[in-house]
Parts: structure tokens; C-alpha cells; sequence
């Protein structure tokens, strides 16, 4: 099976940008499911996908006719009443997903309706289709979450292999970070880990060391002035900073070991700030 990675961070920190970067790193070596659960995707872009291609997907919560179809719901009534909670999900990541080569995107989206919590037709078919991913699939699944856990009930979290902190060297950052970890944790996410982000300086560095207070770090990654020029091309980081390759590919490593149960040191070094 393949690993299941959820990449959480405060807004701004590049969980987007390391979701791009270890999305074309493991699609060297087999099929990768990159899901955006953020309310406003844009990890399409960040894998590269063209502004043509990307008005051919739509967020699965936004499809109010394949939720009403799936759930049995009534969109007359605002998707009320009575409705399936374990909908059929498994033909939807193909269905409803862009594909190049051994990259797939998937759009979640973001429910309308209720709280957090709410049980309605556009979540109940969301938890679906995220437990089959994680549970049923053999690919890497990378799911880029928004600032929380809201997409994984017990049940689905329960099937993340790892969940993975994005931060900035500041203190806001490992404030949401220490936030998200204890959310994870609440919902059963064992295994967590930080990649620290936008290093400029060895004190930079040495903060993500000290603010960690035990939490493994799985990598660090330079700010690189090639995160703008890919933003402006709309060509993935990935390509045009081959100088991060060591470090994705380490961070790769080391969440694979922590998976595993390998032994992973408690404060990795990073090989490439």
C-alpha cells in the first residue's frame, strides 16, 4: 500500500508547495493521488496543471447533482431529509479527477452548510470517498488540508499513515502547528511530523530545533527566489529548482522510516539549507 500523507499547516506556510514537491517526487516511482481539501484550491496549480485544463475539475462538494445522486438526498430541499452516509465512492478519484501520467488531482472542496460537525450529503459523501481513498487504494494519497483536521473524522484519520506540519520560522506558525498536532491526535493521527519551511539563516534553523519540543522534524526547506518565477509560469517548482531534490527526497525517506516504525532521528538535520 502506499503512503497515505496529510500536510496541514497555518496559511501562507507552503503545505502547498511541499504537497507539489513530494507529489512529483513519488510519481517517479509509481501512481500519486494528490487531493486539495483546501476551500480555495490551489495545488493544481502548483503541480502545473493549466488554467484550461483545471476548468474541467470541480470540487466534489460543489457537484450538487452527484451528491444527491450518490446520498439519495433532495436538492429541493437544500439537501435535507433522509440520505445515505456510506455512498458508492470508488469510480469518483477516476471520474472526477485531472490525470498526467502517474499524477492524479482531486478537488474536495469545502462543505456550505452546518458546522464542523454537520452530517449532511455533501460531508457524508466527502468522509466516503476520503475513507476509500485511504483505505482501499494502493497509490501515495497526499492530501493537502486547510489550517485543521475538519475532513478527517475518526474513521479516516485513523487510515493516515503520517500527518505532516508545515511551518514558518515564527512563533504564530508553531503556535497552529502545536494546534493541528493536538487535533490529530484527538482523532486517533499517531504518527506526526514537521518540515520546517522559508530557511534563510542558521538561526532559522536552530528555531525549528528549539520550537519542535519533541516533534520529530522531517526535513527543512530554503526559501528559494524560484517559488515566484514557477508561481508566474505555472511550471512546478519541482522543475526549476532541482537544488530541493535532496531535501524532498529526504523527507520522503524519513516519513516512509516513521511510517515503518524504523528508527528516524528525533531531530533530523537538514542536508540542503
Amino acid at each position: 500500500m502506499g503512503l497515505k500523507i496529510a500536510i496541514s499547516g497555518k496559511g501562507g506556510v507552503g503545505k502547498t508547495t511541499l504537497t507539489s514537491l513530494l507529489a512529483y517526487h513519488f510519481a517517479q516511482q509509481g501512481p500519486v493521488l494528490a487531493i486539495d481539501a483546501d476551500p480555495s484550491p490551489c495545488l493544481g496549480q502548483a503541480l502545473g496543471f493549466s488554467d484550461e485544463e483545471l476548468i474541467d475539475i470541480q470540487p466534489i462538494a460543489a457537484m450538487s447533482d452527484l451528491i444527491a445522486e450518490r446520498t439519495g438526498s433532495d436538492p429541493r430541499n437544500g439537501g435535507g431529509g433522509v440520505f445515505k452516509l456510506n455512498p458508492r465512492v470508488d469510480d469518483l478519484p477516476e471520474r472526477c479527477a485531472l490525470h498526467r501520467n502517474n499524477l492524479h488531482l482531486l478537488l474536495l472542496g469545502a462543505v456550505q452548510e452546518g458546522g464542523a460537525g454537520c452530517i449532511c450529503p455533501q460531508s457524508a459523501l466527502l468522509k466516503q470517498l476520503l475513507r476509500h481513498v485511504l483505505l482501499a487504494r494502493n497509490e501515495v494519497v497526499l492530501l493537502d488540508l486547510y489550517a485543521g483536521v475538519e475532513h478527517l473524522g475518526r474513521a479516516t484519520a485513523e487510515a493516515v499513515d503520517v500527518m505532516v506540519m508545515v511551518a514558518e520560522p515564527t512563533r504564530r506558525s508553531i503556535r497552529t502547528v502545536r494546534q493541528i498536532a493536538a487535533l490529530a491526535a484527538d482523532v486517533g493521527i499517531e504518527r506526526l511530523a514537521l518540515v520546517g519551511n522559508k530557511v534563510e539563516r542558521p538561526e532559522d534553523r536552530t528555531f525549528f530545533q528549539e520550537a519542535a519540543a519533541g516533534l520529530p522534524i522531517a526535513g527543512m526547506l530554503p526559501v528559494t527566489g524560484h517559488a515566484l518565477r514557477a508561481d508566474r509560469s505555472g511550471t512546478p517548482l519541482y522543475h526549476l529548482a532541482e537544488n530541493l531534490h535532496p531535501e524532498v527526497t529526504s523527507i520522503a525517506q524519513f516519513l516512509a522510516q516513521l511510517n515503518s516504525g524504523t528508527d528516524t532521528p528525533s531531530n533530523q538535520e537538514p542536508s540542503h539549507v
